[in-house]
């Protein structure tokens, strides 16, 4: 057992202990669905915005709806919270597996050197970051940080197409209705499919850019939290953990033990779920053969849509507006006459109390013991978790999801709402770049289409007889 984690053993106990109420809780609901490679192609319903498509196979990260579990390369998300770190998770993530010693320190030492953007915070000072919205401004920073260590953008730079899968080429005319030919040829029902060469993984998306936005996208967001604030960007250490870095990054003071580990945990719970509108923005540009700069951009662009990135804000607003556990059974009472939503509450996928709500619960109590605002705010939540979930909870299925604590947890560490939504582009940098990598080794790129329901033989009007 490393430092971190012999200096929060009560932490460790709380994580341990919302994993025994959630397998407890869960026990009735059956096992996990055994799974084999997919034979291509298959048959699925598919909704408006591609709603139970399947895109393709991942060994990465698998989300159980009804038993209301999170797993990681095969790893319960409980396990991973009570005895890994951050680092440890990342490396599992990308390369398939639990580090040795040697391999973690390796790659500590990679994140570590990774810190070192000086160039890209130089550039990010020369906007008006003061001004801008915190994910546009990271955003910006990643662009930058893919200027500063990768060669992309030099007009020399060329990548060798020479063997890439011809994967823009439609395998049914876009033309006809899709079962209207007798036989149609798909390339992936070839027995022997053509792999991408790690060659077009070329620089700017392979390990090294790995560790340099796992890295430089923290400190980049530590960066815009003090121009926001009117400060300066502080220099990286290289004594501190990715966690411990980030709060110190972002607050200019150290953490406590107990501040550390739980943002350990926090980036934890959010580094990877599934199939999820960022993940797959970040892969669609991937598959294109763009760099993984660019493609990781993508996935903070649509985290930072309100229907995907921003809840925990809300959740905070909302309960500033109840003011008070008194006022809680009032405020429900109007909000369903109203049909307001209960921000932090139901989940696309989650038919279950979300795993990672389970662990941030205790770990905002946790702070909130010795934070006299978030214990304020947890005590609003707590109320309406129990009025919420006694009302809609059984026969709805709505219960807690990953937002409606980690905003107090986030407060109570000293952040400022408006970074919540960075913070979760920094843990979950891993869950793309491993999604990326992943996919780019037998890749194809998406190309989805869209039934045309427009008019046909329309005449052109001059402009001058328009009405």
């Amino acid at each position: 057992m490393d430092e971190l984690h012999m200096n929060t053993k009560d932490i460790t106990a709380l994580v341990l202990d919302a994993a025994k109420k959630a397998r407890k809780e869960t026990s009735g609901e059956g096992g996990y669905a055994s799974r084999t490679s997919i034979a291509w192609p298959v048959n699925c319903i598919v909704g408006p915005g591609l709603e139970g498509a399947i895109a393709c196979e991942s060994k990465i990260g698998y989300v159980n709806g009804v038993k209301g579990a999170l797993i990681y390369r095969g790893y319960d998300i409980f396990d991973l919270c009570a005895y890994s770190t951050f680092e440890e998770v990342s490396y599992l993530l990308i390369f398939g597996k639990l580090p040795t010693s040697a391999q973690l320190n390796g790659f500590k030492k990679e994140l570590i050197e990774a810190r070192k953007i000086t160039e890209t915070l130089r550039m990010l000072m020369g906007f008006p970051v003061e001004k801008m919205k915190a994910m546009s401004a990271l955003r910006m920073g990643t662009n930058f940080l893919r200027h500063e260590f990768s060669y992309i953008d030099q007009d020399d730079h060329e990548i060798d197409l020479k063997s890439v899968i011809g994967s823009d080429e439609d395998s049914i005319p876009m033309e006809t209705v899709p079962r209207g030919e007798k036989h149609a040829i798909y390339e992936f029902k070839r027995k022997k499919r053509r792999k991408t060469s790690s060659r077009h993984l070329h620089s700017a998306a392979g390990y090294k850019s790995c560790y340099s936005l796992i890295s430089g996208i923290a400190c980049i967001a530590g960066a815009v939290n003090r121009l926001r604030e009117g400060r300066l960007p502080i220099e990286p250490r290289e004594d501190l953990s990715h966690a411990g870095h980030l709060l110190y990054m972002m607050t200019g003071r150290m953490p406590t033990p107990a501040e550390e580990r739980i943002m350990d945990i926090s980036l934890i719970l959010h580094a990877d779920h599934g199939m999820n509108a960022s993940t797959f923005a970040a892969m669609v540009v991937a598959s294109t053969l763009s760099d993984l700069y660019f493609s990781v951009g993508a996935g903070i662009a649509a985290l930072n849509g309100p229907l995907h990135g921003g809840a925990n804000e809300q959740v905070i607003r909302m309960l500033q507006e109840i003011g008070s556990v008194d006022n809680v059974k009032p405020w429900f009472q109007r909000a369903q006459l109203e049909k307001r939503k209960i921000m932090g509450f139901g989940h696309r996928v989650y038919k279950a109390y979300d795993p990672r709500a389970r662990v941030l619960r205790p770990m905002a109590e946790y702070l909130a013991a010795s934070n006299k605002e978030a214990a304020k705010l947890f005590k609003i939540a707590g109320s309406l978790e129990k009025i919420t979930v006694s009302s809609l909870g059984k026969e709805k299925k709505i219960f807690p999801n990953v937002d409606f604590y980690s905003g107090i947890l986030y407060q109570a560490l000293g952040i400022s709402p408006h970074m919540f939504t960075p913070i979760f582009a920094v843990s979950r940098v891993s869950g793309w770049a491993a999604r990326v990598m992943e996919y780019m080794q037998n890749n194809r790129i998406f190309r989805p289409r869209a039934i045309y329901s427009g008019t046909f033989d329309e005449k052109y009007v001059p402009i001058r007889n328009r009405r």
